[in-house]
């Protein structure tokens, strides 16, 4: 028999070699002296549809509500926002924009027709958050406004007249009936989407059919000003590579921006999608794994894209993505509303980090949804609002708003589970106007700490600060009754030496570096 102290000994020998084996370093270069493209703000924009408490009780609570408000909107949400720095905003929709007509959201609240939500949850809308309360609300927070026109069940002289009430300066009729309702100059409108996922909700068209239909209302959709409208065509549903391939072949030209939509699912099963608390590892994994699949999406569309417009001047606008998870028990059917947790903030950081390696096509992104649904910043009830992971992974995140993408080298160990993998560390970086670098990097695996030496060409940092996003437990999530239980924290994990940077990335955890 070996003697205990031995037994103890050789325990502790392979806890150790383990420990080292499952910590194994990662290997980045940062090169500041091989600059890439501008990483366009708006690629860090939202989506805000009338879907569940989104809008209503989520951004909207009226003049007359006891919840403090300015104008109708809500304090806190306005408050918030404006610190996330929010860059653009798209609405109506979604599957709801097409159904949506207008004028029935124009002129006097109480006046305003009540319409049916046939696709989210069955309820009648009143309609008191229209156009003006929209634009409005741009306005207020300097957020560029996006606007999905209605090519379903509308028509082009809908949309067309829709456009001059927004932004024409003319003695017109739509721009005078703006003014009778009380807005006498237009508003700033530049984006707008013709269109929401016409292969589906939209209309079950045929690219083809689409193709035609983008044609034709582009024609009737006109510059009213010197601030020339920038038209986004519906583009394909996830690896739909077709639509893309028809769309560019005949009517690239007649666009500036290519939508795609991408949703996260755990299991990549619509009906059962996985929980967004108290989920297994196995779906921790499955989150992450699917989630980075959108890198492959972007490279296989731009490179049909490439075929059509090799000059990049259509953009990839990403204008819905973010997870998609089984609805929380108890709520609403159809309102969508689900838990945000420390794993929902990882999945922004990646899909981040995939929007920068692509900044020269992809230049617009929008998460679904701003507040209350789907991959939330914004959680509301009554009176109470919560911060999500994922808003401050959008908070900590927002240095890289339009700084100039720097390459990245890198070389990562594997998070492995069962017999997948997936890279451990993913990294991004950037160097902003003032001509600060800043170093983003997330571990993905929620066990092992992961040490990342970084080797440095063309920046000479004097110093290094950090922030850090991540938790105990790999749902870990903020609740009315705990809203601080997932939230940054200053870094002290990296260390400057000999013009060397070494970071002791934490398991499950988001970095970003300031040199």
């Amino acid at each position: 028999m070996t003697p205990r102290p031995l037994l103890v000994f050789a325990a502790l020998a392979v806890a150790t070699v383990l420990s080292v084996a499952r910590a194994a370093d990662a290997t980045l270069t940062l090169r500041a002296d091989q600059p890439g493209p501008i990483i366009n703000r708006n690629i860090y924009g939202h989506f805000a549809e009338h879907l569940g408490h989104c809008i209503y009780e989520g951004i909207w609570v009226g003049p007359d509500s006891p919840i403090p408000n300015t104008k109708g909107y809500r304090n806190d949400v306005l408050a918030a926002l404006k610190t996330l720095h929010v860059p653009i905003l798209r609405w109506p929709g979604g599957c709801f924009a097409d159904e949506y007509h207008w004028k029935d959201g124009i002129g006097p609240r109480e006046s305003r027709p009540s319409m049916f939500n046939s696709h989210w949850g069955g309820v009648v809308e009143n309609n008191h958050f229209g156009t003006h309360e929209f634009l409005d609300l741009c306005e207020m927070l300097g957020i560029e406004p996006y606007v999905c026109l209605n090519v379903g069940s509308g028509t082009v002289q809908e949309a067309m007249e829709w456009v001059e009430y927004m932004t024409s300066p003319a003695n017109s009729p739509m721009a005078n009936l703006r003014r009778a309702h009380g807005r006498q100059e237009p508003w700033k409108v530049k984006y707008l989407a013709i269109g929401n996922e016409s292969w589906g909700c939209g209309g079950s068209m045929t690219p083809e059919f689409y193709a035609d239909n983008f044609r034709r209302y582009n024609t009737f959709v006109k510059n009213y000003t010197s601030t020339r409208l920038y038209r986004v065509a519906c583009g394909p549903d996830g690896s739909n590579y077709n639509w893309t391939e028809v769309l560019m072949q005949k009517a690239a030209k007649n666009m500036n921006g290519l939508a795609l939509h991408n949703y996260t699912l755990p299991t990549g099963d619509w009906k059962k999608k996985g929980a967004a608390t108290d989920f297994p590892e196995a779906e921790w994994f499955s989150t992450l794994r699917n989630t980075l699949r959108m890198e492959e999406l972007i490279t296989k569309h731009t490179a049909i894209m490439d075929k059509y417009d090799p000059e990049k001047k259509v953009a990839l606008v990403v204008d819905e993505w973010g997870t998609w998870y089984d609805k929380t028990p108890g709520s609403k059917d159809g309102f969508l509303v689900q838990q945000n947790t420390l794993r929902d903030a990882i999945v922004a950081a990646l899909n981040f980090h995939i929007f920068h390696r692509h900044a020269d096509r992809v230049t617009m992104a929008n998460i679904a949804q701003m507040v209350n649904v789907l991959q939330a910043a914004i959680l509301t009830e009554g009176d109470k609002m919560i911060l999500t992971p994922t808003y401050h992974a959008f908070e900590m995140f927002k240095v890289h708003q339009d700084a100039t993408s720097l390459r990245v080298d890198l070389l990562s160990p594997d998070y492995s589970f069962g017999d997948e993998k997936i890279a451990a560390v993913s990294a991004s970086a950037s160097r902003d106007a003032a001509g600060k670098v800043h170093l983003s990097l997330v571990n993905t695996d929620p066990h092992h700490a992961v040490t990342v030496a970084c080797a440095l060409a063309g920046v000479e940092p004097k110093s290094v600060t950090g922030r850090i996003l991540t938790a105990a437990t790999m749902d870990a999530h903020n609740t009315f009754a705990a809203p601080d239980a997932v939230k940054p924290a200053p870094f002290t994990g990296a260390q400057l030496e000999n013009g060397e940077l070494t970071v002791a990335l934490p398991a499950k955890s988001v970095v970003v570096l300031e040199l």
